[in-house]
């Protein structure tokens, strides 16, 4: 066992003590009590042990996901507990992890809550109030709860090696993970219910209701879906509706979320001059008919946005498969979806009996419309797991950046994921040239994953002049996307480029499955996507790493490849 400096000499004076005690002073030690030091003072030895503990690398297990304390900030403190920032939480413990009036945490997994108040004592788990050692904490302006505590009220077991500076907690309750009802209006994380009106926006409602929820209830925005369903990138009008999919690219670009105090609704203009209020990072694509990945999805996350098909127009309109009385909607049949919503909650238990159509077994997700508060309970409605289009095209926001994140973006994908290409092949390499337009530290990179388990592989090339520069590439990142979608990946260490220098960014994916696992953006032919510009991006393409081609003399696209840089 390796033990540090601090603790050697702590272990001598004690030995000195002992010594000095019973040999120098020649004690009888029949007559001695027991020895002080075995109860030395907590508020002596407790700082002691944190700061070495804090003073070396310490490692945090949860679930067999591991985390450094270089690259996220816990600590012990002088309670000797393990103190980890509230935002690590949610990813960590796979649980659902909210902050209410920024002073209250609320941890929910499997049949359990535990919720704490800053600055008390006490957990309040539903059914009684529990003493907890160390209470929630602000340091800056983030909140550390102590793992410690949360490991005894959660069911996890809980072990600290403090030779190796590593602690491991691990969850011992093998039930479900999520509950058999959640409601999102029970947590206080519903955005606001609006009113599309005669406008075929259901899709930017649904989008930017999905990632209003995802920021609930620690924040509270109202977004703009003018800005959205009419300054993105593609070719469209109120009218003509739209998919998911426009809005990802609206949000991968940075072209929004913008508020809607600024683009207000239903004026028939915006402003293209408004800049984005957050970054959007990261958006899972959720496979279709995944009800668990949907639930798990809305626990975690927030709202998620899915599509169905309506026989119904307005809050007005009525149809054989939906019950007024019990705001219940089952559509079964071969109609495709025309229509989206967001899902915010389920209930395993909801009878069949409430839809109008016969089913063979109970269940519904709670969804969200974009049909006004007179639609359904408040605008809110129910669609059975039987529906034929529920869940089929799901997508949620996962992760969402202050502005401050990066300074640049560097793209060429302003349509974002509109087709894929490979080699009728799971794995692909693709490659991105940008020109560095100051002294910048290319900080992150960002790319779609078509399928679900995809991994990958982040290089960057200094200095590239042509297709041989791709040989001089230097590993950056890698790592794994559990879902389909779009995701940022953070450098561990910056790239330092110059300002004009050509670098790239080059990506190796792997689709378990997939025969065209990279995501481009080109002109399909549809009226939509007249408005793609292939004159904005370099890209190369290549099978096995070594022998690459133009993507836009091969297959005349582009690469949906970002980089993010910082200034120097």
């Amino acid at each position: 066992m390796k033990y540090s400096k601090r603790y050697v000499a702590f272990t001598v004076i004690l030995a000195v003590i002992f010594l000095f005690k019973f040999q120098i002073l020649g004690l009888d030690k029949t007559t001695i009590g027991e020895f002080r030091g075995a109860n030395l003072d907590a508020g002596v030895w407790n700082p002691i042990v944190a700061e070495d503990v804090n003073g070396r690398l310490l490692t945090v297990v949860i679930d067999n996901k591991e985390y450094t304390s270089d690259s996220m900030h816990f600590f012990m403190n002088e309670d000797r507990n393990i103190m980890i920032p509230v935002s690590m939480l949610r990813d960590a413990l796979n649980c659902s992890a909210h902050v209410y009036d920024d002073d209250t945490l609320l941890v929910e997994k499997h049949s359990k809550s535990v919720s704490i108040k800053l600055g008390e004592e006490t957990a309040d788990t539903g059914d009684e109030q529990v003493a907890i050692v160390s209470g929630l904490t602000r340091i800056g302006e983030e909140l550390y709860v102590s793992l410690n505590d949360l490991a005894g009220l959660l069911d996890y077991s809980y072990t600290f090696d403090i030779a190796e500076n590593v602690v491991t907690a691990a969850d011992t309750d093998d039930s479900a993970v999520i509950p058999t009802r959640f409601d999102m209006r029970e947590k206080g994380r519903v955005s606001k219910v609006r009113n599309q009106g005669s406008y075929g926006t259901c899709w930017a409602f649904a989008a930017t209701s999905a990632l209003e929820s995802s920021l609930y209830p620690e924040e509270e925005n109202l977004f703009s879906v003018d800005h959205m369903s009419m300054s993105n990138s593609y070719n469209v009008n109120q009218y003509d509706g739209g998919e998911y999919t426009i809005g990802m690219a609206y949000l991968a670009a940075w072209q929004g979320p913008v508020y809607e105090k600024d683009d207000p609704y239903g004026d028939g203009k915006t402003n293209g001059s408004l800049t984005a209020v957050k970054h959007v990072q990261e958006m899972q694509i959720i496979d279709g008919k995944n009800y668990e990945g949907i639930k798990e999805a809305v626990f975690q996350y927030g709202g998620v946005q899915s599509s169905l098909y309506s026989t119904i127009r307005s809050s007005q309109g009525s149809s054989e498969f939906y019950n007024k009385d019990t705001s219940a909607y089952c559509y079964i049949g071969t109609e495709k979806p025309n229509h989206d919503v967001v899902i915010i909650g389920w209930d395993d238990n909801y009878p069949a009996s409430n839809f109008n159509t016969p089913l063979e077994g109970d269940g519904a997700f709670i969804c969200q419309n974009s049909w006004g508060e007179d639609f359904g309970e408040g605008g809110i409605f129910y669609v059975s797991y039987y529906d034929t289009n529920i869940g089929t095209h799901n997508v949620v926001y996962t992760r969402v950046d202050e502005t401050d994140n990066y300074d640049h973006i560097y793209q060429s994908d302003l349509c974002g994921w509109v087709g894929k290409m490979g080699y009728d092949n799971e794995e692909i390499y693709g490659a991105n040239v940008f020109t560095a337009e100051g002294d910048e530290d290319v900080a992150a990179a960002s790319f779609y994953a078509t399928g679900a388990d995809t991994s990958y592989e982040l290089y960057l090339v200094h200095d590239f002049e042509d297709e041989k520069s791709l040989d001089d590439r230097i590993k950056v990142a890698e790592g794994s996307c559990k879902q389909a979608g779009y995701y940022t990946v953070d450098f561990k260490t910056p790239m330092q480029v110059k300002a004009g220098e050509r670098y790239a960014i080059v990506l190796y994916i792997k689709t378990p499955g997939a025969a065209h696992p990279m995501a481009i953006e080109y002109d399909s032919g549809e009226a939509s996507l007249d408005t793609v510009n292939l004159e904005d991006g370099e890209g190369y393409i290549s099978y096995n790493g070594r022998t690459f081609v133009n993507v836009k003399e091969k297959q005349d696209c582009n690469l949906c490849i970002k980089a993010f840089t910082r200034d120097k």
